[in-house]
């Protein structure tokens, strides 16, 4: 009986964030409702308290989050953008599918969906429609792109499923499913442009924007647009330094761990932009980032911590491994389906992400599979949902940048994301 109320609990939980209600209330208020049902309502706030002072989440999503004000703060993200999206205007055969690559290019380096949504969109939406391409197809090539952050090691989900797999360092998490994010990156921006091409939206818009005469007029500066991937590039050649110490040129190379990383990445925009800003406003910037992703990604995971504490509790997830124990294709379809569908409705592909990962994932040899490949897959396929959710911030930021409803663009990349999520799952699983 209590597995069939944890249930019905479990989809009136989704039901609320599909809703928009408060997802870290819904999901505490949910989990603490499953733990006093099991009679073990205490056990609720030992999960809270635990997520709390979770040391290798915090510190890594928080640094990054601090870094990403910074960048923007110093304007070193404009500058990467600039320098990325300016050769797409003079190459008009590839603009719709740069436009897809160029933004989740961008992303890996500006992990939030909705300020690389703004800031990459400011620039190509106007670009893109100005060559004549339909303003749908320009939001949407756009949208498309802003599930990059798979390859960033402070996106929530990659520490997240380092940490389950018993593994410290996410860059792990990122080069296991390094293969699938590519192949489904050129999946998405083939059919973008496939689709676009099909309805005769590739050309031949009137009444296009002038606004993208203002990327012309933008100076590019080298120096600030390398700061931002700066970071990246140290983690990347800290792992090849750990994979392969035999070579000599890894020898000298320190495996910087992420907030080293990002701190480094911080000093370098400010003194990339020592004359237009002061320390003490970077500084404030850097905490302020850090306060805002403690109280928006790892109260996500505090809340989500309790729920999946409930779900144990109460047997449910029990009964859910049980079940999924007797087809792997269960398994698979679970993993990669549930978190994008509730990613589409309810326009953020994290609640569910963490539910699945923090429930079920951890149990995944059951099934016949590793924790990192089912970890990446409900990670990677909870992005896709989110990136053709017409209820989505960054759906929204574009589709007021291209000046039409949110639902035109989801009716233009919903072939892409679906074909690119079973592309992930058989890939990975």
């Amino acid at each position: 009986m209590l597995v069939w109320l944890g249930g019905l609990i479990v989809i009136l939980t989704f039901a609320a964030i599909i809703k928009r209600y408060e997802t870290r209330m819904v999901l505490f208020m949910s989990g603490a409702l499953m733990a006093v049902l099991s009679g073990k309502p205490w056990d609720a706030f030992t999960a809270f308290s635990k997520a709390m002072v979770n040391e290798g989440l915090v510190t890594v999503i928080c640094t990054v989050m601090g870094f990403a004000f910074v960048m923007k703060y110093t304007k070193c993200d404009a500058h990467l953008v600039h320098l990325l999206a300016t050769p797409l205007t003079k190459m008009r055969p590839i603009l719709i599918p740069g436009a897809v690559l160029v933004t989740f290019a961008v992303n890996i380096a500006l992990p939030s969906a909705a300020g690389c949504a703004a800031a990459v969109g400011a620039i190509l939406i106007p670009t893109l429609m100005s060559a004549g391409v339909h303003p749908a197809v320009a939001a949407s090539a756009v949208l498309a792109g802003t599930w990059g952050s798979c390859f960033n090691p402070g996106n929530m989900h990659n520490p997240y499923i380092a940490k389950l797999a018993g593994i410290p360092d996410p860059m792990v998490v990122i080069a296991g499913h390094t293969a699938a994010a590519l192949a489904g990156a050129v999946v998405v921006a083939a059919l973008v442009t496939a689709v676009a091409v099909l309805r005769k939206e590739d050309r031949g818009y009137e009444g296009a924007m002038l606004a993208a005469g203002d990327t012309a007029k933008f100076e590019v500066n080298i120096v600030k647009a390398i700061v931002p991937v700066v970071p990246l590039v140290l983690l990347v050649a800290g792992s090849l330094g750990k994979l392969v110490p035999s070579v000599p040129f890894f020898k000298f190379i320190h495996a910087f761990t992420v907030p080293e990383a990002m701190i480094i990445g911080v000093f370098l925009g400010f003194l990339v932009s020592f004359k237009g800003t002061t320390s003490q406003d970077t500084s404030k910037q850097f905490f302020a980032g850090m306060g805002d992703a403690y109280a928006s990604v790892i109260g996500i995971i505090i809340g989500a911590a309790v729920f999946n504490e409930g779900m144990k509790l109460i047997g449910l997830t029990g009964a859910l491994i049980e079940f999924m124990k007797h087809s792997e294709s269960i398994a698979k379809i679970a993993a990669t389906f549930g978190p994008f569908i509730v990613a589409v409705l309810s326009g953020s592909g994290d609640a569910a992400t963490l539910a699945f990962n923090g429930a079920i994932t951890p149990h995944a040899k059951q099934f016949g599979f590793d924790i990192l490949p089912m970890g990446s897959t409900a990670f990677i396929s909870g992005a896709l949902g989110r990136s053709m959710s017409p209820v989505a911030g960054a759906a929204i930021v574009c589709a007021g940048l291209a000046g039409i409803n949110p639902m035109e663009i989801t009716r233009r990349n919903w072939p892409a994301m679906v074909a690119t999520a079973v592309v992930v799952m058989l890939m990975l699983l």
